[in-house]
């Protein structure tokens, strides 16, 4: 019967640029499970009917990203969905996709540096959801102006960080002329008061002024000193061999015609 079915533990909500993962334990047995997401101004829509999984991509019934959303987990027996009675279900804590979701990495486009100028362009994340046109649309497409762009930035081999924040897609930042500078875009929504802070896009350095010493290390030049002292050994050395060679055979010579003779 359905009451002596284990109900789902530890649901979470993972969920990266509006992609929203639903995960609980444990893993069933001799049963299944079904889950209903419940909105509080929406219909009641059930994904991964009848699954053995413990986990759910619950993200196309979440398109309304502002609304706030709870999970039932049912516990059920696949000849028994019919019935009237009520399975046993676990309730998820409530998410809101808006304000919970994490910002995913920014992509680096392109960036340079020109003189004390230190240019960089990136692009949002995507999310899963498109527009009529079939196109996705982006995190910005979403948060509109809730969204901003901080950019960090040092000197390479530094630990003084700067930053500047902007609402575009390009940053334009005095730097020191000649000099190398690394950096990363993060995304990041002020009015929350949660997960405020998105993931960090790669680091990049720049190679304005970057010496070979900076680029490949000591390493380079131990590399070249060693073959430089061999070239020169060898150059020493392979003329004095060929000396040592052609005396030897001149006398070599000598002592065969002294016998000849003596014969």
């Amino acid at each position: 019967g359905y009451e002596e079915l284990p109900t789902a533990v530890n649901i979470t909500w993972s969920s990266i640029n509006f992609k929203t993962i639903l995960q609980w334990q444990p893993k069933p047995s001799s049963y299944f499970y079904t889950v209903e997401i419940h909105g509080q101004t929406s219909n009641v829509k059930r994904k991964c009917i009848l699954t053995s999984e413990t986990e759910c991509d619950v993200t196309d019934v979440l398109r309304n990203v502002k609304e706030t959303y709870t999970a039932h987990i049912l516990s059920v027996m696949p000849a028994e969905m019919d019935n009237f009675e009520e399975p046993p279900f676990a309730v998820s804590e409530k998410f809101t996709p808006y304000s919970q979701t994490v910002i995913g990495k920014p992509e680096i486009k392109d960036y340079s540096q020109e003189g004390s100028k230190l240019n960089v362009v990136f692009k949002d994340p995507l999310t899963p959801y498109v527009f009529p046109n079939g196109s996705f649309q982006s995190i910005q497409d979403i948060f509109q102006h809730d969204l901003e762009y901080k950019l960090y930035y040092w000197k390479d081999q530094s630990s003084g960080k700067k930053s500047v924040t902007t609402k575009s897609h390009n940053f334009e930042v005095s730097v020191d002329s000649g000099k190398n500078y690394c950096f990363y875009v993060q995304g990041i929504i002020p009015s929350r008061r949660e997960n405020r802070n998105g993931q960090e896009s790669m680091v990049l350095c720049t190679s304005a002024g970057r010496s070979i010493l900076d680029e490949y290390g000591t390493e380079v030049f131990i590399i070249l000193g060693v073959i430089a002292v061999a070239v020169i050994t060898l150059a020493i050395v392979l003329p004095v061999v060929l000396c040592k060679r052609r005396k030897a055979k001149k006398a070599r010579a000598v002592r065969e015609k002294e016998l000849l003779n003596g014969v």
